[in-house]
């Protein structure tokens, strides 16, 4: 009876040194027009603080963060913090008409939330229409004080975020698009920290470039901030070793190249081992869908090494736009860090076993219209057939909290209705098949429950990798292939000892992955492609998760401030 006694001064001590470790991070956000000039062009763009990338925001794990978001901007808006589990902070999430309302022009809203069990590199954006395109930022989580990263410190790390950009309104392209039923305008260029390159018009002058110091290593927070396109990234001459994704730590994987989707984020240490000189840095699409247009410019930076004379830098030779086989043994062949900071096992007990079938869809054009998208229809989306459509007149999370009728319903099927050949180019343009009736669909979990979910791709209109985004869980990637899953085959692939940990998956084109996770937090959880132009559409389903029974797994209030519909 003893034993206790002496704990308990120790837990006492060791809970006092862990919260006195801890900080509160406060920043404010002030969201409004600005007037930038990119490609010879001057464009109104909606930022926060007047900067592209918005503000870095760098915190430690433990730590609360507050956010009070100013919108001076003349459109509704949100902010997601994209990766942060939000344990029992849900309101923070930020996804429109899921987790809160908009905040209107002309009122404000303050995020604040606890970082816990997370280090690494995540990221902010706007949740509401294509506002993202230009208002987002980095959030780094670097250890808790005292603790160290599980490899050598870097010499100094830099954040390299890839974005995208139209000489155009972003919202006015969305709103187009949707209009006429077809695909939206493509994007005039890519950028790294804001800027597209010298490969542009008008755009050497302020090509991002990085200083690196011969023989010193550096850490590089990849952040693909895109909308519509995934990225393989290279650096002329070097290697990259990457030692963390979606901020979970990985086993080192050394490479020449990078794919990143859209939502990721990797993280990769560079070694400055090359001669004396200046390296491009460049990225361009890895565009999967067969014959879909895209942007296939090259946006670039510039490494210059400390004392180089040359002033030309070398180029590297990225991969083939489709090249397909690169993405997949990028993707596949990283493993987590076994044992690591905040590492968690794969739970083995499955409790809720999902089939998910998701792509593109139609929808019907309504009256004696022709629309742009195929046979005359409009382009849609669905999960298993079924084409998600947000509420307007509340948020799903406060339906959740209040017990509203009648803002969703939580039918979400667990299979397909019906089987079919899912990969079958065939059945791309099949009517009887293709059309998903829209609807407010969820699936509904048990807290704490273990879901595991077999993401298979279909071909309807073409076949594409779909990045998935799961909002405040991360997810074990037990296996990832071509063509329609196999349980009896695909099974003896399954990885259930280091398994890739992310929030957000390129599920393969034309292919499937499995993933598992655990339902640990109550509240209600967006799931979705993170293609921007498929989300409208109707590429999205949540989970809403019930709460535990306990205070401490329940989800509490909503702050008084949370903005109304």
């Amino acid at each position: 009876m003893a034993r206790p006694v002496f704990l308990l001064p120790f837990a006492l001590l060791l809970l006092a040194s862990t919260m006195a470790s801890a900080d509160v991070v406060e920043h404010s956000f002030h969201v409004q027009n600005l007037t930038v000039r990119r490609l010879c062009h001057e464009q109104v763009i909606t930022a926060v603080n007047g900067s592209l990338p918005g503000p870095t925001i760098r915190v430690r794990e433990g730590d609360t963060l507050v956010v009070h978001v100013f919108n001076k901007s003349p459109y509704n808006l949100t902010i997601h913090w994209h990766g942060v589990f939000q344990l029992l902070s849900g309101w923070a999430d930020g996804p429109v008409y899921a987790t809160q309302c908009a905040i209107r022009p002309g009122h404000s809203y303050t995020y604040k939330f606890t970082i816990t069990g997370q280090e690494g590199t995540l990221w902010w954006h706007a949740h509401v229409q294509w506002l993202r395109a230009t208002v987002y930022g980095a959030l780094i989580i670097r250890p808790r004080a005292g603790h160290k990263y599980p490899f050598p410190k870097p010499h100094k790390e830099y954040p390299i975020i890839l974005g995208e950009w139209w000489n155009a309104n972003v919202i006015d392209v969305e709103n187009e698009g949707l209009a006429s039923g077809g695909a939206p305008n493509i994007s005039d260029a890519y950028t790294i920290n804001g800027q597209p390159g010298d490969l542009y018009p008008c755009s050497q002058k302020h090509t991002h470039k990085i200083k690196v110091v011969q023989g010193k290593t550096y850490l590089l927070r990849i952040i693909n901030a895109a909308l519509n396109n995934q990225f393989f990234f290279k650096i002329a001459k070097h290697k990259m070793k990457v030692i963390a994704v979606d901020a979970s730590y990985t086993e080192p994987y050394v490479t020449d190249v990078v794919v990143i989707a859209p939502g990721q984020t990797t993280d990769i240490l560079l070694t400055a081992d090359q001669s004396l000189g200046s390296y491009y840095m460049a990225a361009h699409p890895y565009a999967s869908a067969a014959g879909a247009t895209f942007d296939n410019t090259t946006t670039t930076g510039i490494v210059v090494y400390d004392g180089a004379t040359s002033s030309t830098p070398e180029m590297p030779v990225l991969p083939a736009f489709n090249d397909t086989p690169t993405a997949h043994k990028f993707f596949s062949n990283l493993t987590a860090l076994s044992n690591g900071p905040h590492w968690t096992p794969v739970p083995l007990q499955i409790d809720e076993h999902m089939f998910v079938t998701f792509g593109l869809a139609l929808s019907p054009c309504g009256g004696n219209a022709t629309c742009a998208g195929p046979l005359g229809q409009q382009f849609s989306a669905s999960m298993n057939n079924a084409s998600f459509q947000f509420p307007t007149k509340l948020s799903m999370l406060q339906a959740f909290f209040f017990g509203v009728s009648g803002i969703y319903t939580a039918d979400f099927p667990d299979q397909p209705p019906v089987e079919f050949d899912y990969t079958n180019s065939n059945i791309s343009l099949d009517q009887s098949l293709i059309f998903a009736p829209k609807s407010t669909r969820v699936k509904k979990l048990k807290y704490n429950a273990t879901v595991e979910i077999v993401l298979q791709n279909t071909a309807f209109v073409t076949v594409e990798n779909h990045p998935i985004h799961i909002h405040g869980f991360n997810f074990h990637i037990l296996a990832q292939g071509f063509g329609n899953y196999n349980a009896t085959t695909d099974r003896k692939k399954f990885n259930l000892e280091n398994p890739v940990v992310r929030n957000t998956i390129g599920v393969p084109v034309g292919g499937w992955a499995v993933i598992r996770f655990q339902a640990n937090n109550p509240g209600v959880w967006l799931v979705h492609c993170h293609l921007d132009v498929h989300l409208p559409w109707g590429l999205a389903t949540a989970f809403v998760v019930e709460n535990g029974p306990t205070p401490s797994s329940t989800l509490p209030p909503p702050p008084a401030d949370l903005p109304r519909c």
